[in-house]
């Protein structure tokens, strides 16, 4: 059989055909978005709320507050529409003034937000009327206990002793399983020697590999996870705020009540839309980023390839089609590659982790995994390094999407497509 596709590549579209034995094709269902955000966000901290009380009854008038929010690089989670629903709600309807609360940035180990940044992640209303505070992970912290893991939780101040509430983006996530909740505290307002012990987790502590416990969707004995939830249970948060949204940014839910709870219940929703059921496993899986922005680099769009990779057989085959015009995204991505001759990657991460190094250190898994070839703009000898195959013209993808009687699962929009074995 053969199916037709056209591939999104950057700004255009790449027509390409498939022929298979058998070719599934598997792609998220959303329903529609949030048609009254006013509304739904009333709701949601009020009679909606999830294993708590409404939020009036929680944040009084003479309530110090903080609202954790998301830095620039969750801004497709749009969370500027609800930034100023929520100080609206805490100053008009709880009776809290302007000058009692700060809206501080989950900047985690992520560069310091411009004055502009501040105004588009958290809207210019709210920029306009209170203080908005990058964290800074290497300034002033305070101790706040120790997990049962050994990670020693260092955190802002501004999240100690006052009514803290989380606001964040709920994702799949490819070691902590779902990212947003317990995350805005643990990296997003942690200390850097707090967030490399928490992250140290997501490698085998037996081999050199990533941990198995740690993955897409998984939170069930992931010490990532749990020490995050240690963590936050610390600071003790009053209420959470979830945004689920689509690949174009529109809100589709607002779990929201307990920190933990309504967190739990995002991501139910989160692998209800974009979770796909996977029957079988395949002898190949073509996958497309979703063109730009998701495939602006490989650092981003690995997601993609990250996801397809629970979607094919050891020793099988990914086509994955990213134009990556700014390359690998971070300047340290690449730079990973140096590892790679002696074998010491692994080590290296262990030693100075930071999270492009890990995407890198996936890709590196994924490629020894599988045979990996990818149509993009990289430089060719940065993907071979990678034990991939590098490719720059449609015509020689074309060539591989031959597969004659086998198994093909074709994912169009892999970054918001995720895999999921049935149970």
């Amino acid at each position: 059989m053969e199916k037709q596709f056209d591939f999104a590549y950057g700004n255009t579209t790449i027509p390409m055909t498939v022929k298979a034995g058998r070719i599934d094709v598997i792609e998220s269902v959303t329903p529609a978005p949030i048609d009254d955000l006013n509304e739904a966000f009333r709701r949601a901290v009020e009679e909606g709320a999830i294993g708590s009380a409404p939020l009036k009854d929680i944040v009084a008038a003479d309530d110090q507050v903080t609202v954790v929010i998301s830095d620039i690089t969750r801004a497709y989670m749009h969370q500027e529409r609800i930034c100023p629903l929520l100080l609206d709600y805490l100053h008009d309807v709880c009776g809290v003034p302007y000058e009692n609360i700060v809206y501080l940035v989950a900047v985690g180990t992520h560069r310091a937000q411009t004055e502009e940044e501040f105004a588009r992640i958290a809207s210019p209303y709210v920029a306009q009327r209170v203080r908005i505070l990058n964290h800074d992970c290497d300034g002033e912290l305070t101790r706040i206990g120790v997990t049962s893991r050994g990670t020693e939780v260092d955190v802002n101040p501004l999240v100690v002793g006052r009514k803290v509430i989380l606001l964040g983006g709920t994702v799949h996530h490819f070691f902590a399983g779902y990212g947003g909740g317990r995350k805005s505290i643990l990296p997003g307002v942690a200390g850097r020697a707090t967030i490399m012990q928490n992250h140290a987790h997501a490698l085998d502590p037996m081999a050199a590999q990533p941990n198995p416990l740690c993955g897409l969707g998984v939170t069930h004995l992931n010490p990532v996870h749990e020490d995050m939830a240690e963590a936050a249970a610390m600071v003790a948060p009053v209420f959470g705020i979830n945004m689920i949204a689509d690949g174009q940014g529109r809100h589709l839910a607002l779990p929201s009540g307990h920190w933990m709870q309504a967190w739990q219940e995002s991501c139910k929703l989160v692998d209800r839309f974009n979770g796909v059921d996977l029957p079988e496993k395949a002898d190949a899986v073509v996958v497309c980023a979703g063109g730009f922005p998701k495939d602006i680099n490989l650092y981003q769009s690995c997601k993609s390839l990250i996801n397809a990779c629970q979607a094919v057989r050891p020793g099988g085959k990914l086509i994955f089609i990213s134009e990556c015009r700014e390359g690998g995204g971070p300047a340290e991505f690449f730079g990973w590659s140096r590892y790679l001759p002696d074998g010491t990657l692994d080590a290296a991460l262990r030693a100075g982790f930071t999270v492009a190094g890990y995407i890198f250190y996936e890709c590196v898994a994924i490629a020894d995994s599988a045979e990996v070839h990818v149509l993009s703009a990289l430089n060719p000898d940065d993907l071979t390094a990678m034990n991939m195959h590098p490719h720059s013209d449609p015509a020689e993808i074309q060539q591989l999407l031959d597969f004659g009687d086998q198994h093909v699962i074709v994912m169009p929009r892999g970054a918001n497509t995720v895999p999921m074995a049935k149970a």
